[in-house]
């Protein structure tokens, strides 16, 4: 059986090199930092000789050697430090490299179990623990050294009695492993509990405006909660394992040292007589220990950042080890065949299924039509299952035409992803020639310029470039955005249309010049003269395409018949397969299909079958895509630098702005602003904000144990000092000295065991648990225009790695720092008692240490800013991979998008290792001027021979060579608190924003508000965002209660816009905000704003979520969320199982859910990715009635579904809601032609708004007409 790799093994082969050279420095800093006490013993030997002429000059010689030894330290120190940062960041880059490459081909049962929030945490998190934790893990090839030259030296001191304190660390090893087991299940826990929450808050953010539009605010914050809860826990329990851990590291030196004392002054003497007490004896005692209180305070770090470490590993190679796309599933050639005849797709006897084959009899029924992220599933719903697609057979001329059709979920984007490779292959072969470019249902944009998107890294060609944008319809739309085809694209695509989006998709399709392009259904998010125009151009038997290979899923059924070839999919299998005329002959299902839905019978059909216009449609065709050029929501003027983009076809897209650059020749159209970079220097007001999340008392509390702690640290070498100095010529039995000492020791521990329970589990975690909770609550409730700006890898990384430095690290730091200043502060006053003198030294080293650190901290937190802002790119860029995954395999751009992530992973490494080499540059300058104060302190002591006690002099001595390193411990940590606090700025910049409306207001409606459906428009006018020109402009129009009404318009005029003002996403032009935090009862919505009132009652006077739970929406990106089909219909767990039953009967998908594991039960994957888009569309509708209210709005509801399904939904809607008001935006005509109203807008203006009927009669002079002519409706 072979044995499974292990990560941790291969990085410590691969850098075994670097790793060596640090070990090599580490054991020489461990050495020589020995020799200190032995120049002390000699120099307190010195002391303790008598005087005579050549003494000072020998005393002398040893203080220099001591300068020497500290200089040499200080050097060797530099290079470790810079070397392990170095060798860190390679590790670190290096892992997330191999974490980015095997998410690219991960195969589709290993993206089931691995959703991109847990991805980006291994990247975010795991990858990251080799930056902190490879300094301590050196430290392993140290310490035995450390203890093992330390307790030879102490045993020339004080003999067999240090075996007696040894004895103490030896009973502690098991305790150790059993504790260091513990801290691993729970960070194991932690872990997990932060992927579930990250991976939820990844799709929260990526599907924000839906949960606004649903009022579901509340529920996922609450969802959130939940999960943080379950974090906080683990939290909590390894602050007490820390607590424990305490008592094990930081207080065992004392324990070692005072049986080790108490030992030898009762028996450790010669013939187990009492030890002799004195200064040479004592005080370089207490040096070596406290030289190795260094070592086994550092086991606790040690221990938890080896066990976070294998951890982290653990996992990522977990995920490393996951199943790979396999790449024989289709042989893929290259070239095209040389004979023309040969088909270009060839599929023989194929079953493919969407789970391996090897898991079958425990695999989630799933029937995924893959979109650009595909199915993940969770692992306790996974049952048996059948593959997707039965025995296909399938071959494709080259530069044919085929369409795939079928009804919603029956396996038409499964098949298009059985041929670029995506799926399992259970049986038979795939075979695909030439090069393949790719079109997603649902279009996949990254975030860069228009131009960028289209071009996509091929080389630029202008004449191509614009006959491919003519070809896509894409002119009018570049000719109203400011910067041009130049103008930046929103992550998502989120200031875009749903049809911009496809046809940007569509052009960067184009712009590869493949051989085979593969659509799916890409005609359904675009407007019916747009459908036409992208056929006639591009896609048709005319078009820019013609002579390539396409195969379309499609569900527009009107061109059929300028296709070369249909395939029919009904349940997974290809049930008719011929052209058009052959399948009408046989008089099979796709017969009646055609017969019973087809507008194309119309004898006023808009094309022929050669796929010819008529000169009065090719003059309508141009006049409408003319009109487009035009009916821009805002043109430039002279006086603004603001333009805003045009909402599209179906408007999905919120309109943002796009600000000029200055006159620098730079170009306008950025949309996405850059990540703010605050000042120099972090603030106290951020350390005071992280003491009010921790809560002022605690803040106290700790304090004053810290202190109390201090005391009695010190009290126990100035014991000792008292019983040297009295042992000659006391009465005082050793007892009393040795009991005392016990006490202050027992002291001491009770002391620091209180200090970290109350600091790390009780203090901290209330400070984590507040900033993130503020954050979270506000970041719920900011505006749509704040997340159409900021990509949401960006807000994801405060809820990452920002919020997982305030768990961790802040503890640790702000422990470290407070505890490192007592601690210099502790030895100075020790010091200063022992040789006054020394005081006057004090200012100016004080002096100077403040310069330093005030120079070096302005570069120094500016970096790590920079170094904070260049980690967010690297998560956006990941993000937009697991995307559009589909796309770059089909497409074979994984390279290209390697080298963007190495690069993007280059950039962050440059600016960590400025920021630590700042820090390297600090502390060497500070330890230098701390081994002049070592090099003092001893000169002192030996040109004051005379005048000072050798028992005072070894206190002082002794605590002098350890200054060097609580200065050094004190301000690496303080500079390392310095830049953690950056994520308490980072998070708490997000909890100060301005929200949107308050929830609740003073004006309160019953639950059966509204009761009527009674929606009047008056004079309305709405922007989306202040300093930005208006979308609509003096809207007026009244719809009585239960009519229904049908909005449609071009792009740009404004048809999502008036639903997005219905659910006030968009506000009133001068709708005022309310005070922060201040809920008023009642926001006036008047003037040039206007207003909207349902049933007599202005919705700006409401709450946000009395008004949006009162309204029902289907929007035209149907969205599922990860979890079950109940809480995707009920999340509030409002409703009876029955009810949901019914509801999902009357959508018409009670028999498929039931036939599920587990029906309501069943697991939505991420996304809703184990459902096709059409199927996702039948669920919303579902949510619809489930939600009793009098007004439902249909945002292109039927876009995604097939033609008897529409016909299915639209029945059910005549029916269901029957008695209530809808509001529908529809591609196609023929669904809103039964209204009873049309309300045409343009250009934001209500340009017509009567009966179907009216606006016919009116011909040419209606444009409502006009469209209706141009689908084929009259």
């Amino acid at each position: 059986m072979r044995k499974e790799p292990n990560l941790m093994w291969v990085i410590l082969r691969t850098f075994w090199r670097e790793l060596t050279s640090l070990a090599i420095l580490h054991i020489l800093r461990a050495l020589l930092q020995f020799v200190q006490p032995a120049l002390l013993r000699q120099i307190l030997i010195f002391l303790e000789s008598p005087s005579d002429s050549d003494s000072k000059a020998h005393g002398i010689a040893l203080a220099l050697c001591m300068l020497a030894v500290s200089i040499t330290l200080s050097i060797i120190m530099g290079q470790f430090y810079a070397r392990t940062v170095e060798t860190s960041v390679r590790i670190r880059s290096a892992l997330v490299g191999m974490i980015y490459r095997k998410s690219l081909v991960l195969s589709p049962g290993a993206r089931k179990s691995a959703t991109s929030g847990e991805i980006t945490n291994y990247m975010s998190t795991d990858a990251e623990k080799w930056i902190t934790n490879l300094v301590w893990m050196i430290m392993w090839v140290s310490i035995p050294i450390e203890f093992i030259v330390a307790t030879v030296m102490l045993y020339d001191l004080i003999g067999w009695s240090v075996f007696c304190g040894m004895a103490i660390l030896l009973m502690n090893v098991p305790i150790q492993g059993w504790a260091g087991g513990f801290m691993d299940s729970i960070k194991s826990g932690k872990m997990q509990a932060q992927d579930s929450r990250v991976r939820l808050m990844t799709e929260i953010l990526a599907n924000i405006k839906i949960i606004k539009l649903y009022s579901y605010v509340e529920a996922f914050q609450q969802k959130v909660l939940t999960v943080r809860d379950k974090e906080v826990s683990f939290l909590r329990r390894a602050g007490t394992v820390d607590t424990y851990l305490t008592i094990l590291y930081s207080c065992l030196p004392l324990l070692v040292a005072f049986v080790s004392f108490s030992v030898y002054a009762t028996i450790g003497g010669p013939g187990h007589t009492p030890g002799e007490i004195n200064a040479q004896t004592i005080f370089v005692s207490i040096a070596l220990f406290a030289m190795l209180n260094r070592p086994i305070s550092a086991m606790s770090m040690l221990i938890e950042a080896t066990i976070g470490l294998r951890v982290a590993m653990r996992r990522v190679q977990g995920f490393l080890l996951k199943e790979e796309m396999d790449c024989t599933a289709v042989l893929h050639i290259n070239e095209l065949p040389h004979d023309t005849w040969t088909p270009v797709i060839q599929i023989a006897g194929a079953t493919l299924a969407w789970n391996p084959g090897h898991d079958f009899s425990d695999q989630a029924y799933s029937t995924t039509e893959d979109t650009e992220t595909t199915a993940l599933l969770s692992e306790d719903a996974r049952k048996a299952i059948e593959p997707t697609l039965f025995d296909i057979n399938v071959s494709i001329s080259r530069s044919s035409l085929t369409a795939v059709v079928g009804r919603v979920g029956q396996g038409k984007s499964s098949l298009l992803s059985a041929m670029i490779g995506e799926m399992y292959k259970r049986h038979g072969s795939v075979k695909v020639f030439g090069s393949i470019a790719y079109v997603p249902q649902q279009a996949w944009i990254v975030n860069a310029t228009l131009r960028e998107n289209i071009v996509f890294g091929k080389p630029f060609d202008q004449q191509k470039y614009d006959r491919i944008l003519n070809a896509c319809g894409l002119l009018p739309d570049i000719e109203i955005l400011v910067a041009k085809d130049l103008t930046e694209i929103g992550e998502r695509g989120i200031n875009l249309s749903g049809g911009q989006k496809q046809r940007i998709s569509l052009a960067r399709a184009v712009y590869q010049d493949a051989d085979i392009y593969l659509l799916d259904d890409p005609l359904s998010a675009v407007d019916a003269h747009v459908d036409q125009h992208l056929w006639e151009h591009l896609i048709g038997p005319k078009g820019m395409l013609s002579h390539k290979t396409r195969v379309i899923v499609t569900h527009g059924i009107h061109h059929l018949e300028q296709v070369d070839h249909i395939l029919v999919v009904k349940n997974g299998r290809i049930t008719e397969a011929g052209d058009y005329r052959a399948l009408m002959s046989a008089r099979d299902a796709f017969y009646y299909l055609i017969k019973d839905f087809s507008v194309a019978e119309n004898p006023k059909k808009a094309t022929s079958k050669t796929g010819k216009t008529s000169k009065a449609d090719d003059a309508l065709m141009d006049k409408t895509m003319n009109l487009d050029s035009s009916t821009s929501v805002s043109t430039p003027t002279s006086s603004s630098n603001l333009i805003t983009t045009s909402d599209g076809e179906a408007e999905t897209g919120t309109v943002v702005a796009v600000e000029a650059k200055d006159a620098k020749g730079k170009s306008g159209g950025e949309l996405i602003a850059e990540e703010h970079v605050q000042g120099v220097t972090v603030q106290w007001k951020t350390f005071a904000t992280y003491c009010k999340a921790m809560t002022y008392c605690y803040f106290t509390v700790t304090m004053i144990l810290f202190i109390i702690w201090e005391c009695f640290q010190l009290s126990v070498p100035l014991w000792l000092e008292h019983w040297i100095r009295l042992s000659s010529s006391t009465n005082q039995s050793t007892s009393y000295f040795l009991g005392i000492y016990a006490l202050l020791v027992l002291a001491y521990v009770a002391a620091d065991t209180c200090l970290t329970y109350v600091f790390k589990v009780t203090a901290c975690t209330q400070a984590s648990i507040v900033l993130h909770n503020d954050a979270l609550e506000r970041v719920m409730r900011l505006p749509m225009s704040f997340f159409d700006s900021i990509p949401y890898g960006r807000i994801l990384n405060r809820f990452s790695s920002d919020v997982a430095g305030i768990d961790e690290s802040i503890p640790f730091s702000l422990h470290q720092t407070i505890l490192s200043a007592c601690n210099l502060i502790g030895n100075l006053v020790i010091i200063s008692f022992a040789t006054p003198a020394f005081m006057l030294s004090i200012p100016p080293l004080a002096l100077f240490y403040w310069a330093v650190q005030k120079y070096y901290s302005r570069t120094s937190n500016i970096l790590k800013r920079l170094e904070s802002v260049t980690k967010s790119p690297i998560y956006q860029h990941f993000s937009e991979s697991l995307h559009g995954a589909t796309s770059i395999r089909a497409m074979k751009l994984q390279q290209r998008f390697i080298n963007e992530n190495a690069e993007q992973v280059d950039k962050y490494a440059n600016a960590f290792f400025a920021w630590s080499m700042t820090n390297r540059w600090m502390q060497y300058r500070l330890e230098l001027l701390t081994t002049f104060v070592v090099f003092m302190s001893a000169l002192l002591a030996v040109l004051n021979k005379d005048h000072l006690s050798a028992s005072l002099v070894g206190l002082a001595l002794s605590f002098t060579l350890v200054l060097v390193d609580h200065v050094t411990w004190l301000l690496r940590i303080f500079t390392r608190f310095q830049s953690d606090l950056v994520s308490v700025e980072r998070v708490h910049e997000y909890s100060v924003r301005n929200t949107e409306a308050p929830l609740v207001t003073g004006v309160r409606v019953p639950e059966s508000w509204p009761n009527q459906g009674h929606i009047v428009f008056k004079n309305y006018s709405a922007r989306y965002r202040e300093g930005l020109n208006l979308v609509l402009k003096n809207v007026s129009f009244d719809v009585q209660p239960g009519e229904k009404v049908g909005i449609v318009g071009r792009t740009g005029a404004g048809k999502s816009s008036l639903t997005l003002a219905l659910f006030r996403i968009i506000e009133a032009a001068d709708n005022t905000k309310p005070p922060e935090d201040q809920h008023l009862s009642a926001i006036s919505a008047s003037g040039d704003g206007g207003s909207i009132t349902i049933d007599g009652i202005d919705i700006s006077t409401l709450g946000l979520r009395d008004l949006r739970r009162h309204l029902a929406i289907i929007p035209q990106d149907p969205t599922l969320f990860a979890g079950t089909i109940r809480e995707n219909l009920d999340p509030f767990s409002e409703m009876r199982d029955t009810e949901l039953w019914t509801a999902l009967d009357r959508a018409h998908l009670k028999d498929y859910i039931s036939s599920m594991p587990g029906g309501l039960s069943y697991e939505v994957a991420q996304n809703g990715e184990n459902f096709s888009v059409g199927q996702r569309s039948l669920i919303c509708l579902a949510r619809a009635l489930l939600r009793k209210t009098k007004i439902l709005i249909l945002d292109e509801a039927t876009a995604a579904v097939d033609v008897e399904t529409d016909e299915l939904i639209q029945r059910t809607i005549r029916e269901e809601f029957k008695d209530r008001t809808v509001l529908t935006i529809a591609h196609r005509i023929k669904t809103i032609m039964d209204s009873d109203k049309i309300l045409v807008l343009e250009k934001g203006r209500v340009q017509e708004f009567e009966a179907p009927g009216a606006l016919l009669k009116r011909k040419e002079e209606s444009l409502f007409w006009r469209l209706a002519k141009q689908t084929g409706e009259i």
